[in-house]
């Protein structure tokens, strides 16, 4: 079993306050705070690193089925965007959409469109999203 971490440190309240995500095996630094998270501030966001990862995990999972029905993928280019709602009292994420394009030689579209659902579904990035509601649009190039 793999294990992965990350680390936060929030300073000060939750409007004027400031905080730091560190990713420490790449040894980035992510400096966030209200406006960042919930206005368009400057600066990253807990949203931001999950819509990284679920790119990051569709666009693997996707070239490993391309790869294992015997295509040879080229290029998988996805984007996530995480939505954070006001829900009742407080905020909640409520869904993540997937927009991905693929080069794949010798695919067809309706192959192409079958196998990039299915890595939505079982990509381990959605699967740990399972309550959000997830989209996919995928277009071959």
């Amino acid at each position: 079993m793999k294990k992965r971490k990350a680390q936060a440190k929030w300073n000060g309240n939750l409007k004027k306050g400031n905080g730091l995500i560190k990713l420490p095996t790449s040894n980035q630094e992510f400096p966030f705070n209200f406006s960042s998270r919930f206005e368009d501030g400057k600066g990253s966001n807990p949203e931001e690193l999950i819509a990284a990862a679920h790119a990051g995990c569709f666009s693997m999972a996707f070239s490993g089925l391309l790869t294992e029905k015997g295509y040879n993928p080229e290029l998988i280019e996805t984007k996530a965007e995480v939505t954070i709602e006001k829900v009742g009292d407080g905020f909640k994420i409520t869904k993540s959409a997937l927009d991905t394009e693929g080069k794949i030689p010798e695919i067809k579209e309706d192959e192409f469109l079958k196998l990039a659902q299915t890595a939505k579904e079982n990509c381990p990035v959605s699967q740990a999203l399972d309550s959000l509601e997830i989209t996919l649009n995928a277009k071959l190039v």
